[in-house]
């Protein structure tokens, strides 16, 4: 802790000092205090401090509140650690905390006054541990050309990695997510973001899709031939749904697979499916009327996702981790989580909820009846052969990542 530099921006001068000899006591030597933004941000301008590692911030100070300061150190210190600092009502620091992480911050922890040591501890070893996992991943980002990518493309070497659906229920792999990512023979996995929006912009997203869903559908059938009777998920792009032949082309491709369109997902993101052009609705509708399932995904990030409910005949509504990360600890979100299920069950459809990492969020998505999770809790996306050792290991009770609620419910 002795070569942590930490800022205390706090009116009140004895609960500042309070939060500075806490600092002290756990072995901060360099604490720099300020009474409110704007003073703070005149010792950060006039260079009287020098790198600082975290800054505790209240919230409601004279001359410049909390909000205003944290707009401002967004400016002059992208990524910089912060902890809130409040006595105000829990949704008011919920909403702060996602206005300090829009604002590009590296938001550790909101502490309520007055602060406890524990949590002071807490959150100076969550800085310590998140600075330690990011020298050991910072990396320099390989970036590719457009014909890097087509290259690969024609070369077949986007593979699906697959992310288990697990039924909270029953404890068993329902399905999984096929997630693209491209081996590179020199730079190893890549990860999405470093190719989809060239595919996108070149006009080859239906290429891709196609490729992803051929290699999707061979791995189904090779987990229905192991004895896995499980469904794959697969991302239809919105670009793809204005071809009114793509329904045709989707279908063609599974069955040459000797798949049954019934043990396909097909995951459509609410901003493709509230276009309203009728290419869209009528290719969604082929396709379900074909066996597939269709999925709307991020529900609740979009627009109108209400009306999405009732424009498509959707077999699933997948709940946003937006929304399930900390649901179990912050009310707000647990309400929209708890509401999203008990709409998909009035409306007969599957509820998914993604982006599950731990194991209070597990229980209380079980509480609440939803249907499916998937998340790092479970597993981390993993290639085809990992999967189906995972599918084998799962099934036998044998993989002690899993949770362990789900692990005494297998071999039944």
């Amino acid at each position: 802790m002795e070569t942590l530099q930490v800022m205390v921006v706090e009116d009140h001068s004895f609960q500042r000092k309070v939060v500075v000899h806490m600092l002290q006591s756990l072995g901060v030597r360099e604490v720099v205090q300020a009474s409110n933004g704007k003073q703070a941000l005149e010792k950060l301008d006039s260079r009287q401090v020098g790198a600082l590692d975290i800054i505790f911030c209240d919230l409601e100070m004279p001359e410049m509140d909390g909000m205003e300061f944290l707009r401002h150190l967004s400016e002059r210190q992208p990524g910089m650690s912060v902890v809130i600092m409040s006595g105000m009502d829990n949704a008011l620091i919920t909403s702060v905390e996602k206005m300090a992480l829009s604002y590009g911050l590296r938001l550790l922890g909101a502490v309520e006054k007055p602060s406890s040591l524990d949590q002071i501890e807490k959150l100076l070893k969550l800085h310590q541990v998140a600075k330690r996992r990011r020298a050991r991943t910072a990396v320099t980002p390989v970036s590719f050309m457009l014909e890097e990518v087509l290259q690969a493309l024609r070369e077949k070497r986007f593979e699906p990695y697959m992310q288990p659906k697990v039924n909270l229920k029953s404890g068993r792999v329902v399905g999984a997510e096929a997630l693209a990512r491209w081996v590179h023979p020199r730079h190893g996995v890549i990860a999405p973001f470093a190719f989809m929006s060239l595919l996108e912009q070149s006009g080859h997203m239906d290429e891709f899709t196609f490729l992803m869903l051929e290699k999707a559908a061979i791995a189904c059938r090779q987990l229905h031939e192991k004895g896995h009777a499980i469904s794959i998920s697969v991302n239809l792009s919105l670009s793809s749904l204005s071809d009114t032949k793509m329904a045709d082309k989707i279908t063609q491709i599974v069955q040459n697979e000797g798949v049954d369109p019934h043990h396909i997902v097909l995951e459509v993101t609410e901003s493709a499916a509230m276009t309203n052009v009728a290419e869209a609705l009528e290719n969604l509708a082929r396709l379900r009327m074909r066996g597939f399932g269709l999925s709307i995904d991020d529900y609740g990030t979009g627009f109108s996702s209400m009306q999405q409910l009732t424009r498509v005949p959707f077999t699933e509504l997948k709940i946003d981790k937006s929304f399930v990360a900390d649901s179990a600890n912050n009310h707000a979100l647990r309400v929209i989580v708890e509401s999203s299920i008990d709409m998909a069950h009035r409306l007969n459809v599957k509820s998914v909820a993604e982006g599950v990492e731990k194991q209070e969020e597990w229980d209380m998505l079980n509480e609440m009846n939803c249907d499916v999770a998937q998340g790092y809790l479970i597993a981390k996306p993993m290639d085809c052969a990992a999967f189906f050792d995972f599918c084998d290991q799962y099934q036998q009770g044998q993989n002690t990542a899993i949770p362990a609620i789900t692990r005494d419910r297998l071999n039944v």
